[in-house]
């Protein structure tokens, strides 16, 4: 997997946890919700990556 790809998802994955976190602190279930979402999306993209790779070798 490329590397930059790899660290690009985990940045995405780190900003969701971070909104998911501030939506809890100050009571916004909204803010929490798209927070986890934004996780789950990270989460995909990274497994999509390693599919690739695994197909390529």
């Amino acid at each position: 997997m490329s590397t930059g790809k790899k660290m690009r998802n985990m940045g995405e994955r780190a900003k969701g946890k971070a909104q998911e976190t501030t939506g809890r602190a100050v009571g916004d279930p909204l803010v929490t919700a798209a927070g986890k979402g934004k996780q789950i999306k990270s989460d995909l993209k990274q497994a999509g990556e390693k599919v690739k790779d695994a197909t390529k070798h």
